[in-house]
């Protein structure tokens, strides 16, 4: 059997009823309504490849077996923790014929499927069959070459590949002096982060990056592809804006609008843990409510990197002129009483910005969850997050973990909370839990740590999560959509009545 194929030849071969999304796909409002019809139809036929040879045959991407040349590079995601994944096969498309070869192959040979485009599920369900997760041995459908950046003639408009990494596409963009809004870090895919809502530094000026999404390209159960954008389909551009990766197709381009490139004044403020409590309180009446063209975070992390105790600090942006960013964090830091241990700022362009923000893309074994900052904190919630923070120390080979609260407001609330597929528009911030350990130690108690500090937190910010920051300790979708979740499950019950791309606890 060959174990990996670079063949010229395509077929496209449709069929069945299954289907799945590198990014996400999402369509209708309501099951009363007929099933939206495809804008490109694809050739059809009764079956497709029932072999691995003969998926090999029907695709010009790169088909790779256990034991391939690159076998073990190719099956891992960013996560070290799910290293032990094992999947079937990884299908690394060049186009969407190969993603139609490959649903078909699936149908016809009732073979599992796996999505990815970056490798940075919190889960792990992209890898295909890593232990502990919950997903079969499965073909995994890699859209991480499709990785094209192209912007439109006049620039207002920049078409990409799911599986374009940001900083790549940050520079892309920067070179062409235009700009859009998206996440941090450098080796995320744009597909998966677009599709659970995009959070980044610049989202309180821009919007979620799926706020900035104008049309995709995807392929449906049924093997067909569609160009949706508001004016057509509209419904499957719904649920592109936030509705999740992996729920009801592959995306194999995503098409945004752009900005011309701000300038960037980047800054920290690092404050004494005595004043942990206080910083929390004049950080959340702050944050939220800033002018719009100030995002920040607040960083509170402890564990063995840091052996003098838990550290307190605020990163954040700014795309105004700099008195007025001088101003805000100088009222902020004189409202928490304390005498900052250092506070650096740094005025840049857009292109370097986002290439100091991503960093180095290392692989860190981490557990991480997610809650929603609905309302803020009382002064006994304060404390009690600023103790989570501290049981860090305590936690025998955790290496870093506590929490990041990210700045929401702005943009992001100017969008109705039934808009797009992510509902959380009038939330303050998000909460995300990280904990960050050796590679190959046991995760469980770096899991207990992230569930049990989102534990602590729930009765003042609810069970509410982001999908982007997904965690198989969370049964219920709606914990990610709220009320739009009956819209997202009525949509995949109808695109994919079969479940092929069935995710553990989700829509």
């Amino acid at each position: 059997m060959r174990a990996e194929h670079d063949a010229t030849r395509r077929a496209l071969l449709v069929g069945g009823a299954g289907l799945g999304v590198a990014g996400l796909l999402a369509a209708c409002t309501d099951a009363r309504r007929p099933a939206p019809s495809p804008t490109s139809p694809s050739a059809s036929a009764s079956a497709g490849p029932e072999s691995w040879e003969s998926l090999a045959a029907a695709t010009t991407g790169r088909l790779l077996r256990p034991g391939s040349p690159g076998w073990d590079a190719a099956r891992v995601l960013r996560n070290p923790r799910f290293d032990g994944a094992d999947p079937l096969g990884i299908l690394r498309v060049a186009g969407t014929d190969d993603v139609i070869a490959g649903l078909a192959f699936a149908r016809a040979s009732r073979t599992p499927v796996a999505l990815r485009a970056g490798g940075h599920s919190y889960t792990g369900w992209s890898a295909g069959g890593a232990p502990g997760t919950a997903v079969p041995r499965s073909l995994v459908l890699s859209t991480a070459g499709l990785d094209s950046v192209t912007l439109s003639a006049d620039g207002a408009t920049v078409t990409i590949g799911p599986g374009a990494r940001l900083l790549d596409v940050y520079g892309r963009l920067a070179a062409a002096g235009r700009a859009i809004g998206a996440g941090s870090c450098a080796t995320v895919g744009i597909g998966g982060l677009t599709l659970g809502g995009g959070l980044g530094v610049l989202v309180r000026s821009f919007g979620l990056t799926c706020d900035q999404l104008t049309g995709a390209t995807l392929v449906t159960a049924d093997g067909r592809v569609h160009e949706v954008s508001d004016r057509v389909e509209p419904d499957l551009l719904w649920a592109c804006r936030g509705g999740g990766g992996g729920t009801l197709g592959v995306v194999t381009s995503l098409t945004f609008r752009t900005q011309p490139a701000p300038d960037v004044l980047m800054f920290e403020v690092v404050l004494p843990w005595s004043a942990a409590a206080r910083v929390v309180d004049a950080w959340q009446r702050w944050a939220p409510v800033a002018d719009r063209r100030l995002w920040s975070s607040l960083k509170l992390l402890g564990g063995s990197l840091h052996p003098s105790g838990p550290r307190v600090a605020v990163i954040g942006a700014w795309t105004g002129p700099k008195a007025g960013a001088d101003a805000s964090v100088d009222g902020f830091v004189r409202a928490t009483g304390a005498t900052p241990l250092a506070h650096t700022a740094t005025a840049t362009t857009y292109g370097d910005a986002m290439r100091r923000y991503a960093g180095g893309g290392q692989r860190v074994s981490e557990a991480a969850t997610s809650s929603i900052g609905s309302r803020r904190l009382s002064a006994a919630e304060i404390a009690t997050l600023v103790g989570q923070v501290e049981r860090a120390q305590s936690v025998a080979g955790l290496t870093e973990g506590g929490v990041a609260l990210d700045a929401l407001g702005g943009a992001v609330a100017a969008v109705g909370a039934s808009a797009t597929a992510f509902p959380w528009r009038s939330a303050l911030w998000t909460a995300q839990y990280t904990a960050t350990f050796a590679d190959g130690a046991d995760p469980a108690p770096f899991d207990a740590y992230v569930r049990g500090f989102r534990a602590a937190m729930a009765p003042a910010w609810g069970t509410a999560a982001y999908a982007n920051y997904c965690d198989a300790a969370i049964p219920d979708p709606s914990a990610y959509f709220g009320a739009n979740t009956p819209r997202l499950r009525a949509i995949a019950q109808r695109a994919d009545p079969q479940g092929l791309f069935a995710q553990p606890h989700w829509v």
